[in-house]
C-alpha cells in the first residue's frame, strides 16, 4: 500500500474540523499535530471567521524607513549602466551629479 500524501492545508484542515468538535481536546490535537497551542488556536479562529488558512505575509504594512521613489529608480539605473561599481562608487557618481542620495550602506 503506498504512502497518502498530504499537503500542509489538508492538515490544517483536518485539525480544524477536529478541532471544531464538541468536547474535543484542542491541546491533545495539537500535540498530535506537533503545533503549539497558540497556532491552533489561532488557526481555528481563522477557520471560524471563514478566512484562509494558509501563511500570513510577514512583509510589514508600510516601510517609515524607505528612499523615495525617484531616488531608488535612479541608483538603479546607474547600477544598470554600470554594473561592476559598487555601492560607494555609485553615491559619488550621483552625488557629483547634484542628487541627494542615502548612505552607502543603503544603496
Amino acid at each position: 500500500m503506498p504512502w497518502q500524501e498530504c499537503s500542509t492545508m489538508k492538515l490544517r484542515e483536518e485539525f480544524v474540523r477536529l478541532a471544531d468538535q464538541d468536547n474535543a481536546n484542542r491541546r491533545a490535537l495539537c500535540r498530535r499535530f506537533g503545533i503549539s497551542p497558540q497556532t491552533g488556536y489561532k488557526w481555528l479562529r481563522r477557520w471560524r471567521a471563514g478566512e484562509d488558512l494558509n501563511d500570513l505575509s510577514r512583509r510589514p504594512r508600510t516601510s517609515p524607513g524607505r528612499s523615495p521613489q525617484e531616488v531608488e529608480q535612479r541608483v538603479l539605473s546607474v547600477r544598470d549602466t554600470y554594473p561592476a561599481w559598487g555601492a560607494r562608487k555609485i553615491c559619488a557618481y550621483l552625488q557629483h551629479k547634484g542628487i541627494t542620495v542615502p548612505a552607502s550602506s543603503t544603496v
